[in-house]
């Protein structure tokens, strides 16, 4: 301890003649701490999003929606010739519609209830109405209860039709919805409400992702609904992911031949519908590493350009103190401890102010709060980048030679 505060001293003394240089060096690993801190944990956050898991079988999935150009009087029909096409196409290993499809960014939602008389929602909840076979075709595990029986789906043809709220029997929940509706407890057979209509929870299914998961929501109920193509129904069709591409190509043929009056308008792999996405979320997370990566290197130039001048404005000093008895060891100790209480001061100011910005962005842009682990990693990084920084200006500091202390005296 005593050869602690000894190394302290004159280091504490120095510093007090350079407190312009020293506040800068302080406040350049500040700004560096907040800034990185901060990109560092939106890029966290960006990347788990994009990692995010559909759970449905994305590798085997397309997309085929189509819209058509003057009204049909039985959309139904249509879309069920259209699905009878989209089977017999080599290849395809079952077909479905949907309302809704993941990463398809027009979200549908919906409050769900308890009571009939509840006031304000339990949760709100993603909505996907689905066709038959929706289970089979997207791969989506069943984790308890039952899937939809024939009878079970309505024609949304006919829904439309239906004044005040449309019946719905039966529903089935994934993971997420049960667990916000009856946490801690089995929503299987428990009965929910969506306004003035009553439904069954017939079954929960895994955590299918809603079309839009940046909007945090991943709770989702599925009705059992014959969507059509006339209503913005999304064909998906499971197949090879080798098939893909070909698949495709046949589906868009194949539909135009059915009917000319319409538009095929998409025409789309999963897996691409994922990366379409997440365009902006990666550009967003790369931007933000190189700023990150930038910031580290003009911090560690900075400590470099400081030390270095004051190696130059000290080498008589270092002289004196060599041909005193001070050990090489020694004289690189002094710049490193030098370094290390800037650099701490810099990294309490910087935590302080990370910490703040972060708490702008949870206000603000409804940022996740910041894990405290983020305090104890970034000092310990920063620490290592300016000792690492410092480390060549002090090596040649104590290469000093003893000599030096003589000069300018005679």
């Amino acid at each position: 301890m005593s050869n602690f505060w000894m190394d302290l001293r004159p280091v504490l003394s120095s510093l007090s003649r350079h407190k312009t240089a020293a506040f800068l060096i302080v406040l350049e690993i500040a700004l560096s701490c907040a800034l990185i801190c901060n990109a560092v944990f939106v890029i966290g956050q960006r990347r788990e999003l994009m990692n995010v898991s559909t759970a449905v079988a994305e590798n085997e999935l397309v997309r085929v929606q189509t819209i058509g150009l003057r009204k049909d009087e039985n959309p139904d029909v249509r879309t069920r010739e259209d699905i009878t096409l989209l089977r017999g196409i080599a290849g395809v290993r079952d077909v479905t519609i949907s309302s809704q499809v993941p990463f398809g960014n027009s979200s549908w939602n919906t409050g769900y209830s308890l009571r009939k008389d509840q006031e304000k929602p339990t949760a709100h909840l993603s909505l996907y109405m689905i066709g038959e076979r929706f289970l089979d075709t997207t791969g989506l595990r069943l984790l308890e209860g039952r899937d939809f029986l024939p009878e079970e789906y309505q024609s949304m043809a006919v829904l439309d039709k239906i004044e005040g709220d449309a019946p719905m029997p039966s529903v089935l929940l994934n993971h997420a919805a049960a667990e916000k509706l009856f946490p801690g407890d089995s929503a299987l057979g428990k009965e929910i409400w969506n306004g003035d209509v009553a439904s069954r929870v017939i079954g929960i299914v895994d955590d299918i992702l809603p079309p839009n998961p940046r909007q945090g929501n991943t709770a989702a109920v599925l009705q059992p609904v014959r969507f059509n193509y006339a209503n913005g129904g999304s064909y998906l069709l499971r197949v090879a992911p080798e098939d893909r591409d070909r698949v495709l190509k046949e589906a868009g043929v194949l539909l135009d031949k059915a009917m000319h009056e319409r538009i095929i308008f998409r025409l789309e792999r999963m897996d691409e519908m994922r990366s379409k996405y997440f365009r902006e979320d990666r550009a967003l997370a790369w931007l933000l590493g190189i700023v990150s990566l930038a910031m580290l290197l003009i911090t560690a130039l900075g400590i470099v350009g400081l030390a270095s001048f004051w190696v130059q404005q000290r080498t008589q000093m270092i002289g004196v103190r060599r041909a005193l008895g001070a050990t090489r060891h020694q004289i690189l100790r002094y710049f490193q401890l030098e370094n290390l209480l800037l650099s701490s001061a810099g990294i309490a100011l910087g935590m302080l102010a990370a910490y703040a910005i972060n708490y702008v962005l949870m206000k603000q842009h409804e940022l996740a709060p910041m894990p405290l682990w983020y305090l104890p990693v970034g000092t310990l990084g920063l620490w290592a980048l300016g000792q690492l920084a410092v480390l060549g200006p002090a090596m040649r500091a104590a290469a000093v030679p003893p000599v030096v202390a003589t000069r300018g005296l005679a």
